[in-house]
């Protein structure tokens, strides 16, 4: 073994039953060990049960802390350039963020800094926010374009996204999300630029392998439903799974429509129906909340994740890290917030962020700890998952490690 993990509290493998509670999904090991070869997990079990360590053996002693699987982000923004804080400083004021969208601010202003900054330019200001999203744990994240709104600029977004993946530890899985706004251009004649995203963008970026999956932002201010039907029957046409803003500041059936679509992933959803709840639960769609985001943009109601959970509809939890609306890469307090706002127990937002986080960017693998998985791992500076959301906003994590490298 090239690593191995010692000494700890216990290691929680999240590689339980997923229908069952989630504390048994936890799959908990009291004073487990973690053996790694060539970035793979070759032993999890207890430690009196660890082969023989070798010379040339990394060892990291836990120091009687957890160990669990990397963080699965499943929900970022954090390609972007350009500052938004005095729309904080606005809503701190009372202005909601429909008013500041309406008044010329929101989206359409990220839109127009990202499009006058170079693919350069964007790593650049990119590197730190994945620096600190790595330091929480978090050794996967999906990030989103959405920010460019042209042809030219929505590429230079995915290109930058791949760029980012190959420049540093954290792997990137990339979503086009060129239905986020309507381009200001485009005001008068919203019909063109749904076209070009149908006919032109997907077709390139599918061709091109630049995104794993399509988004779209269902919402008042955003795009309808028959919008998100045309560009989502072409994304699943082209192979592209589809992801779905919804249910987000207004209630406009966005739940249904994603299940409609065979949506993987619901994002938002503080506006979410009984039926919508309903919907989701049959058609195996997974819940994406975003508790710091609905903290940030003082946007209440927060997504009712007990009854989610209690429905049986599968639920993640992301940082949303974007410069509006959750201008935050902290880990542990959309964790915390999830428990307290969203009602989720200790045991189920921690899934949020590994096991079920893997499985909102269709990557099962990830988020779990296994014989023959990555060899993604935290070790953390404390001696539960229950720390986490508790020592709200606070980071535990000690050490990073991605395919089996600290990072």
């Amino acid at each position: 073994m090239e690593l191995v993990v010692r000494n700890t509290s216990e290691v929680v493998t999240c590689d339980g039953a997923l229908d069952g509670r989630a504390e048994d999904t936890l799959g908990r090991i009291p004073r487990g060990a973690i053996g790694v070869e060539n970035g793979r997990v070759v032993f999890v079990g207890p430690e009196a049960e660890l082969p023989v360590v070798s010379k040339g053996t990394i060892v990291i002693d836990a120091r009687g802390g957890f160990v669990g699987p990397g963080f699965v982000d499943c929900h970022t923004h954090v390609v972007f350039a350009g500052d938004r804080s005095d729309e904080f400083e606005q809503r701190c004021q009372g202005k909601t963020y429909l008013e500041i969208a309406a008044a010329g601010g929101g989206i359409a202003r990220t839109v127009t800094a990202t499009r006058n900054a170079t693919e350069d330019e964007l790593v650049a200001l990119a590197t730190p926010r994945l620096a600190r999203l790595r330091a929480q744990g978090v050794t996967t994240a999906e990030v989103k374009s959405g920010y460019g709104l042209d042809a030219e600029s929505e590429l230079r977004m995915l290109r930058a996204i791949a760029r980012l993946g190959s420049a540093q530890p954290v792997e990137l899985v990339a979503t086009f999300l060129g239905l986020h706004a309507v381009p200001a251009e485009y005001k008068q004649r919203r019909d063109e630029w749904v076209r070009l995203c149908v006919d032109e963008l997907l077709p390139v970026i599918a061709r091109d392998r630049l995104a794993a999956a399509c988004d779209i932002f269902v919402e008042q201010s955003a795009f309808t439903h028959d919008e998100a039907r045309r560009l989502g029957v072409k994304a699943r046409a082209l192979g592209l799974p589809l992801r779905l803003h919804v249910d987000q500041l207004t209630a406009n059936g966005g739940a249904q429509l994603a299940a409609e679509l065979g949506a993987v992933t619901a994002d938002h959803l503080e506006q979410i129906s009984t039926e919508g709840i309903a919907a989701l639960k049959h058609s195996g769609t997974i819940a994406v909340l975003a508790p710091t985001s609905t903290l940030f943009a003082r946007a209440k109601p927060y997504a009712p994740g007990r009854a989610l959970r209690d429905a049986g509809v599968p639920v993640a939890l992301c940082t949303n890290c974007n410069p509006g609306s959750s201008n935050s890469e902290n880990v542990s307090l959309a964790m915390g917030l999830a428990c307290i706002e969203n009602g989720l127990t200790p045991a189920e937002a921690y899934l949020g962020f590994t096991r079920i986080g893997a499985l909102a960017i269709s990557r099962p693998e990830l988020g779990r700890i296994a014989v023959g998985g990555p060899a993604d791992l935290v070790v953390f500076a404390c001696e539960s998952y229950r720390t986490l959301p508790y020592h709200l906003g606070m980071n535990e994590a000690a050490h990073t490690i991605k395919r089996g490298q600290r990072v």
